[in-house]
């Protein structure tokens, strides 16, 4: 595996061939490898972004104390069998007079609840496809909405690239793995529980055709979320949800329905939702 950290040496360290490209920030853990081990099997070559993104966080976020263990995760992409852990730094991103910004519309769920979010996510992620230039990019489930604004800004602006999305990867107990999981003391990653199991409580009650959002409010037990929505990303209906357990912001969402058309997007069968 080479180690890059400014764009020209990423150039000349892709090879030929299909390229498939996770972009990261980070502080990797099962979800993340999940998405490399994936990328390995269908690509030749296997490009991973570790980026800290500042342009994603707002004023009042957690970007300084953001998990950071860059030579752990060197060391865990290359036993994933990646070809190229691409490192910039915040200036090689954004130059000085960068004055560029890429917004997607009527985002809702996290957009709402976090302004200016998606636009920082939109931009870096069309720099790394510019980039990189891969033909596959791959992405988690439990950013589902995330993977949504960016099929449609590949679709808008006619970039020439597929996007796939796994499924969502968690801890025996039901946890959406994350990376700001490592935040969480003992008792509040007992507590943290509470929101899947407010989301599963959600889908029953959408399966039994009672309102979903109205069932995962009453089963999170008195944690208070920074919205519970159904959200419609693309055909693909999911139940979303933030909360903040202690001083920790997680999010996660389930599927509710899947059209067919939508499955392959989402790395998975409509009977595996």
């Amino acid at each position: 595996m080479r180690t890059v950290r400014t764009i020209s040496a990423l150039r000349v360290a892709l090879g030929r061939g299909r390229v498939g490209l996770v972009p990261t920030m980070g502080a990797f853990h099962q979800g993340h490898l999940s998405l490399m081990r994936a990328a390995r099997a269908e690509c030749d070559v296997v490009v991973v972004s570790l980026f800290i993104n500042p342009a994603q966080f707002g004023a009042n976020e957690d970007l300084a104390r953001y998990p950071r263990d860059e030579e752990r995760d060197a060391k865990l992409a290359e036993e994933a069998g990646v070809d190229v852990l691409f490192m910039p730094s915040a200036a090689e991103m954004y130059p000085e007079g960068f004055a560029t910004w890429v917004d997607v519309a009527g985002t809702g769920g996290e957009g709402d609840s976090r302004p200016d979010h998606f636009r920082g996510v939109a931009t870096v992620c069309l720099k790394l496809f510019n980039i990189v230039r891969p033909d596959v990019a791959f992405f988690g489930q439990k950013d589902a909405q995330q993977a949504a604004v960016l099929r449609r800004m590949v679709c808008d602006l006619n970039l020439d690239l597929h996007l796939r999305v796994l499924p969502t990867v968690r801890d025996e107990d039901g946890l959406a793995l994350s990376s700001r999981n490592a935040y969480l003391s003992e008792d509040e990653r007992r507590l943290a529980l509470t929101l899947p199991r407010a989301l599963e409580a959600g889908r029953s009650a959408h399966v039994r055709g009672s309102d979903p959002v109205t069932a995962a409010r009453a089963a999170l037990n008195g944690l208070e979320p920074d919205y519970v929505e159904v959200l419609d990303l693309d055909g693909v209906r999911v139940l979303a949800a933030a909360a903040r357990v202690g001083s920790t912001r997680l999010i996660d969402n389930v599927i509710l329905e899947i059209p067919c058309q939508a499955s392959a997007w989402l790395g998975r069968t409509k009977e595996e939702s």
